[in-house]
């Protein structure tokens, strides 16, 4: 089975702005790997802007179009979260976090004024983005004897496997990172290693 496991995310976390009518959008956008960063990244921007009225964000996950959240916080339904996530559609990138903290001015911008404010703002912190290509991996540990070393250093030298953990005494472990494209190769030639155990971390 050949798929591609290569995704475009942003190298760092970035910042945009946009204004509108009084009203500020200040923009956060983060590479994100766990619904574990998107909480403490949501946490943090609340502590950081109490006074804010609404904290809007969408993010995604993997190339599949399935897997996301957002959240219009209080904005009418579908003004706030939807231009955001679109705009990640969009530029093609995933494994993000986009926020959108709205601080009120004072006159309403309607519902295509929302959409605009939001998806501009969005827009403009992923034009500051420095854009990544960044491979989907599965982490595996292979447990084997001292006199099998060699037999598991070719396989991670040959297919040039990060090694994340080792450990070699009699009974030796190690932790080994592998792209999803490579894992049906991986685990073949690992089960011509008698007594060799991979196991999925």
């Amino acid at each position: 089975m050949l798929f591609n496991d290569s995704y475009q995310t942003i190298a760092n976390p970035v910042e945009g702005f946009f204004k509108d009518k009084g009203s500020k959008f200040f923009c956060f956008a983060y590479p994100v790997l766990t619904e574990g960063d998107v909480k403490e990244h949501l946490l943090a921007l609340r502590e950081l802007h109490p006074k804010a009225v609404h904290h809007c964000y969408a993010y995604r996950f993997g190339l599949d179009r399935m897997v996301y959240r957002m959240s219009d916080d209080g904005e009418p339904s579908g003004t706030a979260g939807r231009p955001i996530l679109n705009t990640l559609y969009s530029r093609d990138v995933t494994n993000i976090l986009v926020v959108v903290v709205r601080y009120f001015g004072g006159t309403l911008l309607g519902v295509p004024g929302l959409i605009n404010a939001y998806k501009t703002a969005t827009e403009n912190a992923l034009d500051e983005a420095e854009i990544v290509v960044r491979h989907f991996v599965n982490h595996y540990e292979l447990g084997f004897a001292y006199i099998q070393m060699n037999d598991v250093m070719r396989i991670v030298k040959e297919m040039e496997l990060p090694i994340l953990d080792q450990v070699f005494e009699m009974e030796c472990k190690m932790v080994v990172e592998v792209r999803t494209s490579q894992t049906e190769r991986f685990i073949s030639r690992c089960e011509k290693i008698e007594g060799l155990t991979v196991q999925l971390r």
